[in-house]
């Protein structure tokens, strides 16, 4: 055998191996991958049940309900649809109602998803970009005294501040 098919069968195992490795770790981080959705993506076209994904949107007013235990049901919304979320734990401190949140877990059969982490932005000012994106996407305006189009409709009792409803 000379210096050159040498060289080329060194060259080709070595490619082999790697090739081999690239397929091994892509097949495992198949099923570690999250993807993030809205909740109007998850109304016009729901994940398969038990599939996990990140939901990302804002804490609708007036959803949140605490139980007795340390679990809490809240919905998220990106003003055109929303999504029961259902997550059992210590929430973060800045968790409230209108403010951005990404919750990561599974939908179940009937329709809630079943939250294990729930993420909330950290500041006035900062928005996770998954949740701004997917917002803006819908095109629901961001930012203070932003007022989607569809609110715009509302009778003056539910007239975003700022706004008399005539």
């Amino acid at each position: 055998m000379t210096r050159k098919q040498r060289r080329a069968i060194l060259i080709g195992g070595g490619l082999t191996v790697l090739a081999v490795a690239l397929g091994l770790v892509l097949f495992a981080l198949r099923s570690t991958i999250t993807y993030f959705k809205s909740p109007s993506d998850v109304a016009t076209a729901a994940p398969a049940v038990g599939q996990r994904f990140r939901l990302g949107g804002l804490v609708k007013d007036g959803s949140v309900k605490r139980g007795n235990g340390p679990e809490v049901e809240f919905s998220v919304t990106d003003t055109l649809a929303h999504v029961t979320v259902v997550y059992r734990g210590v929430l973060p401190d800045l968790f409230r109602e209108g403010q951005g949140v990404v919750a990561e877990g599974r939908l179940e059969a009937d329709g809630r998803f079943r939250a294990d982490s729930v993420l909330a932005k950290h500041d006035e000012s900062y928005m996770p970009p998954e949740v701004a994106k997917a917002l803006k996407d819908k095109g629901v305006k961001l930012g203070q005294g932003a007022v989607h189009p569809a609110d715009k409709k509302l009778p003056a009792s539910g007239a975003p501040k700022g706004e008399t409803g005539k």
